[in-house]
């Protein structure tokens, strides 16, 4: 196990490094107020931060770094119950979930943030303080890959976990939720529209709307294609990991529709008491680059931030 997260760090170093540079560090956007080192000027860099003497010594474009003011204090809040170990691709939902917290994790500490963690797996919950340095990272990622038995002891309590990082964290800070966010679809076919009526609430939603209102909170919901989408493939038996209760169905193209139609009702509603906690989306599968699409949020995450600096900006301000 501790070889597989080693693997896991290496690979997303490399990738990390020869995709993410200056600014993009780590995973919220944010500036520190003390000049640090000059170095190369890479793609994405902001020019505002050009060193023009060691520029004009070089006669090569350099960038000087600066260095943050104050550390932050991040969180993982991730669901490694039994549920999600489910998978009918390459990887399960547990392998990319802990895919996703090493990737949130290590960019988190690569700007000298501390990191902590709260791992749920049914009834249980392990709380992990927040520390800093790759070897914290190292540990937590080992706790995940090693959850303890959950099958049959009922639901993961997701909203317990998000409280519970609510309760410990002392300051504001970051966190992200990694989960599938199980969620029952509105009734009717006008239900999930927006308009709240015939809305069924889900646990976590209101622990989540109230991590938001301290917290930068980044959610993370990791499904897998055959959870909304079954292929007509006869009779099958079906268990839930959590409960241990079987059903058998026969799957008919009829049932398929239906399936495919409650699925994508619970899809939108799970969407939407997301946006309305306030917390950035990123949405994965086990079909799904993983890295590319928490790259991709960083690069946009950053873009925001400068152009809400750009805005900010009194008028006549020298650029």
């Amino acid at each position: 196990m501790i070889e597989a997260v080693r693997t896991l760090e290496v690979s997303i170093s490399r990738r990390v490094d020869g995709t993410l540079h200056g600014n993009y560090q780590g995973i919220t956007p944010g500036h520190g107020s003390e000049p640090g080192e000059s170095r190369v000027y890479q793609p994405g860099d902001d020019v505002r931060r050009i060193d023009w003497n060691v520029t004009a010594r070089t006669a090569e474009t350099y960038v000087r770094d600066q260095i943050a003011d104050r550390d932050l204090e991040a969180w993982l809040v991730v669901d490694v119950s039994a549920a999600m170990r489910f998978g009918t691709t390459t990887s399960q939902k547990s392998q990319i979930g802990l895919a996703a917290a090493a990737c949130v994790g290590f960019l988190t500490v690569r700007t000298r943030n501390s990191i902590g963690a709260v791992l749920v797996a049914g009834p249980h919950l392990k709380i992990m303080p927040p520390r800093g340095g790759r070897d914290q990272v190292r540990a937590i990622l080992t706790a995940a890959a090693s959850p303890p038995q959950s099958e049959r002891l009922g639901r993961a309590d997701l909203s317990a976990a998000i409280d519970r990082v609510a309760k410990l964290s002392r300051r504001r800070g970051f966190v992200t939720v990694i989960a599938d966010f199980p969620v029952r679809p509105p009734v009717g076919r006008r239900g999930g529209d927006g308009d709240g009526a015939g809305e069924p609430a889900a646990e976590w939603a209101d622990a989540l709307t109230r991590l938001g209102l301290r917290h930068d909170v980044l959610t993370i919901p990791v499904h897998d294609p055959r959870e909304r989408d079954v292929p007509p493939i006869g009779l099958v038996t079906l268990t839930d990991p959590a409960t241990g209760r079987e059903r058998e169905v026969r799957v008919t193209a009829e049932v398929q529709r239906r399936f495919a139609e409650v699925a994508a009702r619970a899809a939108v509603h799970q969407r939407l008491l997301l946006d309305r906690a306030g917390a950035d989306v990123i949405e994965l599968d086990t079909e799904s680059d993983w890295l590319a699409e928490i790259i991709g949020h960083v690069r946009r995450r950053r873009v925001q931030a400068v152009n809400v600096a750009a805005l900010r900006r009194p008028a006549g301000r020298p650029r």
